[in-house]
Protein backbone atom coordinates (compact mmCIF):
# COMPACT_ATOMS: atom_id res chain seq x y z
CA UNK A 1 0.00 0.00 0.00
CA UNK A 2 0.77 3.15 -0.87
CA UNK A 3 1.85 5.41 1.96
CA UNK A 4 -0.28 8.90 2.06
CA UNK A 5 3.89 10.94 2.32
CA UNK A 6 5.24 8.44 -0.09
CA UNK A 7 5.77 9.59 -3.57
CA UNK A 8 2.67 9.18 -5.98
CA UNK A 9 2.76 6.17 -8.35
CA UNK A 10 2.36 6.48 -12.18
CA UNK A 11 -1.51 5.97 -13.28
CA UNK A 12 -1.14 7.36 -17.39
CA UNK A 13 1.13 5.83 -19.77
CA UNK A 14 1.41 7.26 -22.90
CA UNK A 15 1.55 4.77 -25.94
CA UNK A 16 3.47 6.22 -28.77
CA UNK A 17 2.08 3.43 -31.38
CA UNK A 18 2.65 5.46 -34.48
CA UNK A 19 5.91 7.54 -35.38
CA UNK A 20 4.57 9.30 -38.04
CA UNK A 21 1.82 11.82 -38.99
CA UNK A 22 -0.56 12.19 -42.10
CA UNK A 23 -0.25 16.51 -41.43
CA UNK A 24 2.15 18.46 -40.88
CA UNK A 25 1.79 21.10 -37.68
CA UNK A 26 4.31 23.00 -37.56
CA UNK A 27 3.77 23.51 -33.78
CA UNK A 28 4.52 19.76 -33.67
CA UNK A 29 6.97 19.19 -30.66
CA UNK A 30 6.98 15.46 -32.32
CA UNK A 31 8.59 16.26 -35.71
CA UNK A 32 8.81 20.22 -35.94
CA UNK A 33 11.39 20.92 -32.82
CA UNK A 34 14.54 20.35 -32.27
CA UNK A 35 14.70 16.90 -31.13
CA UNK A 36 14.14 14.56 -34.06
CA UNK A 37 14.21 11.25 -32.66
CA UNK A 38 10.74 10.17 -33.93
CA UNK A 39 11.71 10.23 -37.11
CA UNK A 40 14.48 7.65 -36.96
CA UNK A 41 12.03 5.06 -34.02
CA UNK A 42 9.93 2.39 -35.89
CA UNK A 43 6.54 3.71 -37.68
CA UNK A 44 4.74 1.82 -35.27
CA UNK A 45 4.82 0.10 -32.17
CA UNK A 46 5.75 -3.52 -32.24
CA UNK A 47 3.36 -6.45 -30.70
CA UNK A 48 6.41 -7.33 -28.47
CA UNK A 49 6.25 -3.67 -27.37
CA UNK A 50 3.19 -3.87 -26.44
CA UNK A 51 3.37 -6.63 -23.93
CA UNK A 52 6.99 -5.62 -22.51
CA UNK A 53 4.84 -2.03 -22.21
CA UNK A 54 1.55 -4.26 -20.26
CA UNK A 55 3.42 -6.27 -18.13
CA UNK A 56 5.47 -3.40 -16.86
CA UNK A 57 1.77 -1.46 -16.24
CA UNK A 58 0.69 -4.55 -14.62
CA UNK A 59 3.81 -4.51 -12.36
CA UNK A 60 3.97 -0.81 -11.56
CA UNK A 61 -0.33 -1.48 -11.07
CA UNK A 62 0.26 -4.25 -8.52
CA UNK A 63 2.68 -2.63 -5.96
CA UNK A 64 0.84 0.19 -5.87
CA UNK A 65 -2.49 -1.69 -5.77
CA UNK A 66 -4.16 0.20 -8.34
CA UNK A 67 -7.84 -0.11 -9.16
CA UNK A 68 -7.41 1.68 -12.67
CA UNK A 69 -5.08 2.48 -14.92
CA UNK A 70 -5.31 5.13 -18.19
CA UNK A 71 -3.12 4.13 -21.18
CA UNK A 72 -3.04 6.67 -23.79
CA UNK A 73 -2.60 6.00 -27.73
CA UNK A 74 -0.69 8.60 -29.20
CA UNK A 75 2.09 9.42 -31.57
CA UNK A 76 2.40 10.74 -34.65
CA UNK A 77 -1.06 10.10 -35.75
CA UNK A 78 -2.08 7.02 -33.86
CA UNK A 79 -5.02 6.02 -36.54
CA UNK A 80 -1.69 5.45 -38.73
CA UNK A 81 -1.17 2.02 -37.07
CA UNK A 82 -4.14 0.58 -38.91
CA UNK A 83 -7.16 -0.42 -37.59
CA UNK A 84 -6.08 -4.55 -37.39
CA UNK A 85 -2.85 -3.52 -35.70
CA UNK A 86 -3.85 -1.25 -33.32
CA UNK A 87 -6.57 -3.87 -32.65
CA UNK A 88 -4.00 -6.26 -31.95
CA UNK A 89 -2.27 -3.99 -29.75
CA UNK A 90 -4.99 -3.51 -28.05
CA UNK A 91 -5.51 -6.80 -26.69
CA UNK A 92 -1.99 -7.11 -26.23
CA UNK A 93 -2.01 -4.61 -23.53
CA UNK A 94 -5.53 -5.20 -22.08
CA UNK A 95 -4.82 -9.28 -21.62
CA UNK A 96 -1.34 -7.99 -20.11
CA UNK A 97 -2.99 -6.17 -17.02
CA UNK A 98 -4.89 -8.54 -14.69
CA UNK A 99 -8.84 -8.15 -14.61
CA UNK A 100 -8.46 -6.47 -11.22
CA UNK A 101 -6.75 -3.31 -12.58
CA UNK A 102 -9.37 -1.88 -14.90
CA UNK A 103 -7.66 -0.34 -18.38
CA UNK A 104 -9.03 2.74 -19.75
CA UNK A 105 -8.15 3.45 -23.30
CA UNK A 106 -7.43 6.91 -24.57
CA UNK A 107 -6.70 8.05 -28.13
CA UNK A 108 -5.68 11.55 -29.50
CA UNK A 109 -5.99 12.25 -33.28
CA UNK A 110 -5.83 14.66 -35.60
CA UNK A 111 -9.80 13.14 -36.52
CA UNK A 112 -8.64 12.84 -40.70
CA UNK A 113 -8.85 9.29 -40.79
CA UNK A 114 -11.45 8.26 -38.62
CA UNK A 115 -14.23 6.07 -40.32
CA UNK A 116 -16.85 3.14 -39.05
CA UNK A 117 -14.65 1.05 -38.58
CA UNK A 118 -12.58 2.65 -36.29
CA UNK A 119 -15.29 3.41 -34.58
CA UNK A 120 -16.46 -0.34 -34.04
CA UNK A 121 -12.69 -1.14 -32.49
CA UNK A 122 -13.53 1.54 -30.11
CA UNK A 123 -16.44 0.12 -28.99
CA UNK A 124 -15.39 -3.33 -28.31
CA UNK A 125 -12.35 -1.99 -26.29
CA UNK A 126 -14.01 1.34 -24.74
CA UNK A 127 -11.50 3.72 -26.01
CA UNK A 128 -12.31 7.32 -25.95
CA UNK A 129 -11.01 9.67 -28.49
CA UNK A 130 -9.97 13.25 -28.24
CA UNK A 131 -9.82 15.54 -31.54
CA UNK A 132 -7.36 18.34 -32.20
CA UNK A 133 -8.79 21.15 -33.86
CA UNK A 134 -7.75 24.56 -33.91
CA UNK A 135 -10.53 26.28 -34.70
CA UNK A 136 -12.72 27.41 -37.72
CA UNK A 137 -10.98 26.67 -41.39
CA UNK A 138 -8.71 30.32 -41.12
CA UNK A 139 -7.28 29.40 -37.35
CA UNK A 140 -6.83 25.60 -38.08
CA UNK A 141 -4.81 25.97 -41.32
CA UNK A 142 -2.96 28.40 -40.00
CA UNK A 143 -0.55 25.97 -38.55
CA UNK A 144 -2.29 21.99 -39.51
CA UNK A 145 -2.07 21.74 -43.21
CA UNK A 146 -1.33 18.52 -44.98
CA UNK A 147 2.55 17.51 -45.85
CA UNK A 148 1.39 19.14 -49.68
CA UNK A 149 0.56 22.70 -47.69
CA UNK A 150 -3.22 21.86 -48.07
CA UNK A 151 -6.35 22.16 -45.41
CA UNK A 152 -6.43 19.74 -42.98
CA UNK A 153 -9.67 21.29 -41.93
CA UNK A 154 -12.70 19.55 -43.52
CA UNK A 155 -11.05 16.00 -43.20
CA UNK A 156 -10.88 16.77 -39.39
CA UNK A 157 -14.81 18.32 -38.96
CA UNK A 158 -16.08 15.05 -41.09
CA UNK A 159 -13.65 13.01 -38.25
CA UNK A 160 -15.48 14.61 -35.96
CA UNK A 161 -19.17 14.40 -36.96
CA UNK A 162 -18.47 10.95 -37.43
CA UNK A 163 -17.33 10.70 -33.75
CA UNK A 164 -20.40 12.22 -32.63
CA UNK A 165 -22.81 9.82 -33.89
CA UNK A 166 -21.05 7.95 -31.13
CA UNK A 167 -21.18 10.59 -28.18
CA UNK A 168 -20.02 7.95 -25.41
CA UNK A 169 -16.93 6.98 -27.36
CA UNK A 170 -16.31 11.40 -27.50
CA UNK A 171 -13.46 12.78 -25.23
CA UNK A 172 -13.23 16.42 -26.39
CA UNK A 173 -11.51 18.90 -28.60
CA UNK A 174 -7.94 20.20 -28.38
CA UNK A 175 -6.86 23.35 -29.46
CA UNK A 176 -3.52 25.09 -29.18
CA UNK A 177 -3.64 28.61 -28.67
CA UNK A 178 -2.39 31.30 -31.74
CA UNK A 179 -2.89 35.34 -30.71
CA UNK A 180 -3.38 35.82 -34.39
CA UNK A 181 -6.82 33.63 -33.63
CA UNK A 182 -9.74 35.69 -32.40
CA UNK A 183 -10.70 34.23 -29.45
CA UNK A 184 -14.27 33.98 -29.08
CA UNK A 185 -14.66 32.94 -32.81
CA UNK A 186 -12.25 29.47 -32.12
CA UNK A 187 -14.27 28.51 -28.99
CA UNK A 188 -17.84 29.07 -30.08
CA UNK A 189 -16.55 26.68 -33.38
CA UNK A 190 -15.30 24.38 -31.00
CA UNK A 191 -18.24 24.62 -28.66
CA UNK A 192 -20.64 24.04 -31.35
CA UNK A 193 -19.42 20.03 -32.02
CA UNK A 194 -20.80 19.56 -28.26
CA UNK A 195 -17.76 18.08 -27.32
CA UNK A 196 -17.91 17.39 -22.80
CA UNK A 197 -14.35 19.22 -23.05
CA UNK A 198 -12.62 21.66 -24.81
CA UNK A 199 -9.12 22.08 -24.20
CA UNK A 200 -6.17 24.47 -24.80
CA UNK A 201 -2.81 24.10 -24.96
CA UNK A 202 0.19 26.82 -25.20
CA UNK A 203 2.49 26.71 -28.01
CA UNK A 204 6.12 24.86 -26.86
CA UNK A 205 8.67 26.95 -26.40
CA UNK A 206 11.79 28.19 -24.30
CA UNK A 207 13.25 31.53 -23.20
CA UNK A 208 16.09 31.36 -25.59
CA UNK A 209 13.14 30.53 -28.60
CA UNK A 210 9.75 32.33 -27.37
CA UNK A 211 6.20 31.67 -28.63
CA UNK A 212 4.44 34.30 -31.04
CA UNK A 213 3.79 37.53 -29.80
CA UNK A 214 2.48 40.46 -31.78
CA UNK A 215 3.44 42.85 -29.15
CA UNK A 216 5.87 41.51 -26.09
CA UNK A 217 4.37 44.35 -24.05
CA UNK A 218 1.19 42.69 -23.51
CA UNK A 219 0.37 39.66 -21.99
CA UNK A 220 -0.90 38.42 -25.46
CA UNK A 221 -1.73 34.91 -23.97
CA UNK A 222 -3.06 35.51 -20.78
CA UNK A 223 -5.75 38.31 -22.78
CA UNK A 224 -6.74 35.61 -25.41
CA UNK A 225 -7.64 32.92 -22.82
CA UNK A 226 -9.38 35.50 -20.63
CA UNK A 227 -11.55 36.31 -23.43
CA UNK A 228 -11.90 32.23 -23.85
CA UNK A 229 -13.40 32.48 -20.29
CA UNK A 230 -15.70 35.36 -20.53
CA UNK A 231 -17.26 33.79 -23.69
CA UNK A 232 -17.47 30.19 -21.87
CA UNK A 233 -19.65 32.03 -18.88
CA UNK A 234 -21.33 33.94 -21.50
CA UNK A 235 -22.86 31.03 -22.77
CA UNK A 236 -24.77 29.20 -20.70
CA UNK A 237 -26.56 26.73 -23.38
CA UNK A 238 -23.18 24.88 -23.58
CA UNK A 239 -22.50 22.36 -21.19
CA UNK A 240 -18.73 21.57 -21.87
CA UNK A 241 -15.53 21.68 -19.36
CA UNK A 242 -12.44 23.75 -20.20
CA UNK A 243 -9.39 22.03 -18.70
CA UNK A 244 -7.18 24.98 -18.68
CA UNK A 245 -9.54 27.45 -16.85
CA UNK A 246 -10.64 24.88 -14.52
CA UNK A 247 -7.15 24.26 -13.36
CA UNK A 248 -6.70 27.83 -13.27
CA UNK A 249 -9.88 28.21 -10.71
CA UNK A 250 -8.47 25.26 -9.19
CA UNK A 251 -5.05 26.53 -8.73
CA UNK A 252 -6.40 29.77 -7.02
CA UNK A 253 -8.22 28.55 -4.33
CA UNK A 254 -5.32 26.19 -3.63
CA UNK A 255 -6.36 22.44 -5.46
CA UNK A 256 -3.40 20.98 -7.54
CA UNK A 257 -4.21 21.53 -11.06
CA UNK A 258 -5.04 18.30 -13.32
CA UNK A 259 -1.78 18.17 -15.37
CA UNK A 260 1.92 19.21 -14.60
CA UNK A 261 1.01 22.03 -17.60
CA UNK A 262 0.33 24.76 -14.25
CA UNK A 263 0.99 24.68 -10.96
CA UNK A 264 3.33 22.42 -9.11
CA UNK A 265 1.73 19.19 -9.65
CA UNK A 266 3.91 16.19 -10.41
CA UNK A 267 3.69 14.35 -13.51
CA UNK A 268 1.47 11.78 -14.06
CA UNK A 269 2.84 9.62 -16.77
CA UNK A 270 5.39 7.73 -18.18
CA UNK A 271 5.45 7.64 -22.07
CA UNK A 272 6.45 4.77 -24.07
CA UNK A 273 7.69 5.03 -27.41
CA UNK A 274 7.11 2.69 -30.41
CA UNK A 275 10.64 0.98 -29.51
CA UNK A 276 10.03 0.20 -25.67
CA UNK A 277 12.15 3.51 -24.67
CA UNK A 278 10.58 5.17 -22.20
CA UNK A 279 10.58 9.47 -21.27
CA UNK A 280 9.05 11.44 -18.87
CA UNK A 281 7.83 14.51 -20.08
CA UNK A 282 8.02 14.15 -24.15
CA UNK A 283 7.16 17.55 -24.45
CA UNK A 284 10.70 18.54 -23.38
CA UNK A 285 11.69 17.53 -27.02
CA UNK A 286 11.03 21.12 -27.80
CA UNK A 287 14.07 21.82 -26.06
CA UNK A 288 16.80 20.10 -27.90
CA UNK A 289 18.18 16.77 -29.14
CA UNK A 290 17.56 14.24 -26.18
CA UNK A 291 15.78 16.12 -23.38
CA UNK A 292 13.17 13.94 -22.81
CA UNK A 293 15.25 10.70 -22.89
CA UNK A 294 15.41 8.73 -19.63
CA UNK A 295 17.52 6.13 -20.82
CA UNK A 296 15.02 3.31 -19.85
CA UNK A 297 13.46 0.50 -21.70
CA UNK A 298 10.19 -1.21 -20.91
CA UNK A 299 11.29 -4.40 -22.04
CA UNK A 300 14.55 -4.57 -20.64
CA UNK A 301 13.76 -2.32 -17.41
CA UNK A 302 14.05 -4.43 -14.17
CA UNK A 303 10.03 -5.07 -12.58
CA UNK A 304 8.50 -1.86 -11.94
CA UNK A 305 7.53 -3.52 -8.53
CA UNK A 306 10.47 -2.66 -6.76
CA UNK A 307 10.97 1.09 -8.62
CA UNK A 308 8.12 2.19 -9.79
CA UNK A 309 7.05 5.14 -7.84
CA UNK A 310 8.11 8.90 -8.74
CA UNK A 311 9.33 11.92 -6.71
CA UNK A 312 6.83 14.22 -6.54
CA UNK A 313 9.12 17.14 -7.86
CA UNK A 314 9.43 15.13 -10.72
CA UNK A 315 7.40 17.51 -12.89
CA UNK A 316 9.83 20.17 -11.93
CA UNK A 317 12.06 18.63 -14.92
CA UNK A 318 10.01 20.77 -17.02
CA UNK A 319 10.84 23.97 -15.58
CA UNK A 320 14.27 23.91 -15.33
CA UNK A 321 16.28 21.50 -17.52
CA UNK A 322 16.61 18.46 -18.93
CA UNK A 323 16.97 15.32 -17.30
CA UNK A 324 20.86 14.76 -18.16
CA UNK A 325 21.67 12.90 -14.97
CA UNK A 326 18.82 10.57 -15.82
CA UNK A 327 20.65 9.04 -19.30
CA UNK A 328 22.25 5.77 -17.78
CA UNK A 329 19.03 4.94 -14.88
CA UNK A 330 18.23 0.88 -14.75
CA UNK A 331 14.93 1.55 -13.29
CA UNK A 332 11.74 4.01 -13.05
CA UNK A 333 12.37 4.78 -9.38
CA UNK A 334 16.33 5.49 -10.30
CA UNK A 335 14.78 7.88 -13.23
CA UNK A 336 12.39 9.20 -10.94
CA UNK A 337 15.22 10.46 -8.24
CA UNK A 338 17.42 11.38 -11.19
CA UNK A 339 14.90 13.78 -12.41
CA UNK A 340 14.38 15.11 -9.19
CA UNK A 341 17.92 15.47 -8.64
CA UNK A 342 17.90 17.58 -11.89
CA UNK A 343 14.77 19.14 -11.18
CA UNK A 344 16.16 21.41 -7.89
CA UNK A 345 19.07 21.84 -9.73
CA UNK A 346 19.55 25.60 -10.58
CA UNK A 347 18.98 26.35 -14.80
CA UNK A 348 22.04 26.03 -16.83
CA UNK A 349 24.03 29.23 -17.81
CA UNK A 350 21.72 29.70 -20.84
CA UNK A 351 18.43 29.98 -18.76
CA UNK A 352 16.64 27.78 -21.27
CA UNK A 353 14.03 26.45 -19.46
CA UNK A 354 11.10 24.47 -21.96
CA UNK A 355 7.64 25.22 -21.94
CA UNK A 356 5.44 23.49 -19.56
CA UNK A 357 2.08 23.50 -22.00
CA UNK A 358 1.71 20.07 -23.05
CA UNK A 359 -0.40 20.51 -26.22
CA UNK A 360 -1.20 16.62 -27.17
CA UNK A 361 -0.88 18.31 -30.72
CA UNK A 362 -1.35 15.23 -33.38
Amino acid sequence: MTRPDAPAPFGTFILKVANRCNIDCDYCFVFNSKDQTARRLPARMSLAVARAAARRIAEHAEAHELRIVHVVLHGGEPLLAGVPHLAALLGAVRDGIPDRTTVRFELQTNGTLLSPAWLDLFERYGVTVGVSLDGPPDANDRHRLTHRGRSSTAATVRGIELLRTRPHLFAGLLAVVDPANDPVAVHDCLAAFEPPVIDFGLPHATHDDPPYRGDTEVPEYGRWMSRVYDTWLDRPEHRHSIRMLEDIVALSSGVHGSVETLGLAPQAGLVIESDGSVEGVDTLRSVEEGASRLGLDSSTTRSTRHCGTRSCRIAGTARTRSPRSAAHARSWRSAAEAISRTASAPPPDTGTRPSTARTWSI
